[in-house]
């Protein structure tokens, strides 16, 4: 587009450099700033410019411009308007979309910017009379004032009488709860602006008799009561379903069809200006190459055109090329995806050098182009230490699976899952399926239906989750911190499918050959998939071990980081414990290391690329009894557009979230997860969403932070009950203390077959430190011992029994077990016995079991956790600080500095893997310990003690390279 300064108003100097809205009045051709005050008050006479600038995610701005027409307003001002936009565009840099807004027919893009509604008056007001307004609309409210008689008044929409000292709502028989709860917010903004919160509020339902005293003073300001009309709603609106979509070009003032079997983008030249003929609305493309001329050409030409259909009322809108409108490009049977990079910013650029060449200011003008920025971290926004489970789906049957399987899928197969954790106040919990590439339909199917069935069977009081292989959300890493994909997979569904297609049976083998990529951004989020054991598979960019039978590689990427090494000595921990690594780097390789693999061959340097989170986008969303999914965008969204009464789908690009209300029936909510599948398949916002997205299902009072992030979020607004329109009068009225829910929401259980007592298998600690690995679980031993003397009431597994505290009551008071308040006696034998029994218990627990579960550079300590004497005093730990379990330790046996007693010390040239002369009889694992005090801190800058503190991969580390492992 060729600027010049003649086409720059300097009145749009520095405009657009903050997210929200500027507004301007047409006055004597010219564009006048309005006050902020003044926002969201029009004129019927007046036309009005407004700039709506929206921050993106990327730190980018996108604008939305509307010019709005008032029903008096006279043509020159109206011609004014849409001129001065094409101006403001262009001081933009032709990044703008513009809409043309008539006075009783705006966009609801419009609408919403002025939140909960725009009332046009004739003039400003001086005195306040009697008013009456006819409020339609289920997102947004449309209001037109109509005369105060009641003949104005039908069963088709919701009224609003405005007296001097109330305000009346009548709700038309045939109106819906979310209509009525709509027309409520414009109660309250009328009573705030016009009353200054003084007036009350009454609310009048269609067919109340006089019985009702509000309802009496309502019908009195029209004569009293009287039955209303059975009128039938016309819509005298032309109907535009039936025009078929046309495109013209504009050439010299006239448009020209463009004759075309189908529309593609291809058809749109940038030098020309095109109109697109919807019906509806009309379309305005400017290609990037067009003069001012040109533009405003195009517009007075589209004007014309809807002119000369008898369509004046039709909506225009205008884009420049590079910035089309999802609606836009949805009329097009092709079109190719937009890419991330946004479209030249030259523009600004040219009006900002045109300005200061004239001695003008251009502060503001121009906006630099955004700073790099670091990758933004990825947070789980609620506590991953908690508590969780995990099931094996084989055919319509699930299985637990143990402690040390818990983080192993196989693609073959799905899992449920379900995570509890500490909420605001109470527990919340987490239900998903994973679904692994390779598994069947049978075992898919299954999945998710006996996940709904244990969300349906808690009443709908946990969120819901459906997760793909290789679509991880942060979220779902964050649960399980060490994540590992394996090769094949173990249900009957699969084996039965590869045996009838004749495949080879790929499942893991810990003794067979296996290739793992290592990836993740830390020890609370890292993961080892397995992948084809070919050269092929390689990255320069990502770690990797590689292991046959009993030898192991680590393999290091040319473009890893030290972070990525830690990574993989902290997963070899996990794949093969206490097994001496090969470590080769890129190009370094061995003959042997190539051999398994067989063959160098070339592989792929740059990392896997990962769906990045978009600015978020709100649907209300239907699905009808044929199936058929009717989506209505929600624009400007905020926490009040969620009605109780309907299903909503929040897209971000790299999940998508369903929030479904209390008052949904239980048939849609069951149906939440096929709207969601739906919705992908359909891809409203034309940006590739991938069938295997991430959906969450969140139900309405029990919203998790990483769903409410995305809002202002208010907890006791989604805390009441009754439907949308009687919480909203709780509101006006009380505050909403009359609908608030008081009952703490019931805790979540667990689906795993124990007693109410128990905890679920695993519950997690919080990490220790970044230079050492997440430890969670509690050990076996223990669970072991809460199982034969744990209390049946719901307490901490952890708290010691509560015969301790009295035998430590007891035992302080003295007199042999009496009570000291004359609380009864007590039998100390019993407890000795029982002491013994808990003793002779523990020592004969499978210590190892714990140990498998758990990276090496962490032990678990599997002793009793009480012990006791019948003459001591048992301290109680408050329950706030026992909530993180178990106990983690280093093994005292591994990880603690040995004493020198008994030891034969070498010297360190005898103790090496590669001497020629071994020490004999020693612990080849361990060869530290047989050095002297001083040859250890001489070899490792470190005394013993320190050395047996740090976390066992950097010992190995260590010891590897003084070849002492």
């Amino acid at each position: 587009m060729s600027v010049s300064t003649k086409d720059v108003d300097l009145t749009f100097q520095g405009v657009g450099q903050k997210a929200g809205i500027e507004v301007w009045r047409i006055e004597n051709s010219q564009p006048v700033a309005v006050p902020e005050s003044s926002y969201g008050k029009f004129l019927t006479r007046e036309s009005y410019m407004i700039l709506k600038t929206n921050a993106s995610k990327r730190g980018t701005f996108r604008y939305d411009i509307h010019y709005w027409i008032g029903k008096d307003a006279s043509e020159d001002e109206a011609e004014v308007a849409a001129i001065k936009t094409l101006e403001l565009d262009k001081v933009l840099g032709g990044r703008s979309v513009q809409y043309r807004e008539l006075q009783g027919y705006e966009t609801e893009r419009f609408l919403s910017c002025f939140k909960p509604c725009i009332m046009p008056e004739e003039s400003e007001r001086r005195e306040h009379k009697n008013r009456m307004f006819v409020c339609k609309g289920k997102h947004v409210v449309r209001i037109q004032e109509v005369p105060c008689a009641r003949s104005s008044l039908t069963h088709d929409a919701v009224f609003i009488f405005d007296s001097k000292n109330k305000i009346f709502q009548f709700n038309g028989l045939n109106t819906s709860i979310q209509e009525r709860a709509k027309a409520l917010d414009v109660v309250k903004y009328i009573n705030e602006t016009y009353h200054e919160s003084n007036c009350k509020i009454a609310a009048i339902e269609d067919g109340r008799l006089m019985g009702d005293a509000e309802a009496g003073e309502f019908w009195g300001f029209f004569g009293g009561f009287a039955p209303l009309p059975r009128k039938t709603t016309v819509n005298e609106a032309q109907s535009t379903d039936e025009i078929p979509i046309q495109l013209f070009c504009v050439k010299k003032g006239e448009a020209e069809r463009v004759p075309a079997d189908s529309l593609t983008k291809k058809l749109l030249q940038t030098h020309n200006c095109y109109l697109l003929d919807c019906g509806s609305e009309i379309y305005v493309w400017m290609g990037r190459s067009t003069s001012m001329q040109e533009r405003k050409s195009a517009n007075k030409v589209a004007e014309e055109y809807l002119r000369g259909q008898d369509r004046p009322k039709s909506i225009i809108i205008r884009m420049s090329e590079f910035f089309e409108t999802v609606s836009f490009r949805s009329k097009f049977d092709s079109w190719p995806q937009p890419s991330d990079e946004l479209a030249p910013q030259d523009g600004r650029g040219k009006v900002a050098a045109l300005l200061k060449r004239g001695g003008l200011d251009v502060k503001g003008l121009i906006k630099n182009a955004p700073e790099e920025e670091e990758e933004e971290e990825l947070q789980s926004y609620i506590d991953c230490s908690g508590a969780l489970e995990v099931w094996r789906v084989n055919g319509q049957e699930k299985s637990l699976l143990a402690d040390t399987d818990q983080s192993k899928f196989y693609t073959g197969d799905c899992y449920i899952f379900q995570y509890t954790y500490t909420g605001e106040g109470q527990e919340e919990s987490l239900i998903g399926t994973w679904i692994g590439k390779e598994s069947v339909k049978e075992d898919r199917d299954s999945a998710l239906s006996q996940a709904n069935k244990m969300v349906e069977s808690i009443k709908f009081l946990a969120t819901q989750a459906r997760v793909y292989e290789g679509n991880e959300p942060f979220l779902f890493y964050a649960i399980f911190q060490s994540f590992m994909v394996l090769k094949g997979g173990l249900s009957n569904g699969y084996k039965n499918y590869i045996s009838e297609k004749g495949l080879p049976d790929e499942t893991y083998k810990e003794d067979g050959i296996a290739l793992f990529r290592v990836q993740g951004s830390g020890p609370e989020n890292m993961q080892s998939i397995q992948v084809d054991p070919v050269a092929s598979s390689l990255n320069s960019s990502y770690c990797y071990i590689l292991h046959k039978d009993s030898l192991v590689f680590t393999w290091k990427g040319s473009q890893t980081s030290v972070e990525d090494h830690e990574l993989a000595d902290r997963q070899l921990d996990v794949i093969k414990p206490d097994m001496q690594t090969r470590v080769c780097k890129e190009r370094a390789e061995s003959d042997e290391f190539w051999e398994i693999l067989g063959g160098r061959t070339e592989h792929a340097t740059q990392k896997i690329p990962r769906e990045t989170e978009r600015d978020p986008h709100l649907f209300s969303c239907i699905l009808s009894k044929e199936e058929n999914l009717r989506v209505t965008e929600i624009y400007h969204f905020n926490q009040d557009d969620l009605m109780t009464e309907d299903i909503y789908i929040l897209d971000c690009h790299t999940e998508i979230f369903l929030w479904v209300g209390q008052e949904v029936n239980t048939k849609d909510k069951t149906q939440a997860l096929t709207i969601g599948e739906k919705y992908l398949e359909c891809d409203v916002l034309l940006v590739g969403l991938f069938l295997q997205t991430p959906i969450f299902i969140i139900f309405e009072g029990s919203e998790p932070p990483f769903f409410t992030r995305f809002f202002k979020w208010d907890p006791k607004k989604s805390a009441m009950h009754g439907n949308s329109f009687q919480r909203r009068l709780a509101i006006i009225k009380d505050g909403g203390l009359s609908t608030m829910n008081l009952k703490r929401k019931k805790r979540a259980p667990v689906f795993g077959g124990r007693s109410a007592s128990e905890k679920p298998q695993r519950s997690r600690s919080v990490s220790f430190g970044s230079d050492r690995p997440r430890a969670r679980g509690r050990s076996p031993a223990f669970n072991a011992l809460a199982s034969k003397f744990g209390n049946p009431v719901v307490r901490n597994l952890s708290t010691p029994p509560a015969l301790l505290s009295k035998l430590s009551s007891s035992g302080s008071s003295g007199g042999g077990g009496s009570g000291g308040g004359g609380g009864g006696s007590l039998d100390t034998s019993k407890i000795l016995s029982k002491s013994k029994a808990i003793a002779s218990l523990t020592a004969s627990f499978d210590k190892p079991t714990r140990e498998k579960l758990l990276p090496r550079s962490v032990k678990v300590n599997t002793s009793p956790t009480a012990k006791f004497e019948s003459n001591s005093r048992v301290n109680v730990i408050p329950m706030s600080s026992r909530r993180y379990s178990p106990t983690i330790k280093e093994d005292s046996k591994e990880n603690e500095a040995d004493t020198d007693e008994g030891l034969t010390f070498y010297p360190y040239d005898r103790l090496t893997t590669s001497s020629t002369d071994p020490a004999p009889d020693i612990d080849v694992t361990r060869r530290e310990i047989y050095l002297s005090k001083s040859e250890f801190r001489e070899r490792f800058n470190m005394t013993k003690e320190a050395f047996y503190k740090m976390p066992k991969w950097r010992q190995n580390k260590m010891k590897t390279s003084l070849k002492l492992f």
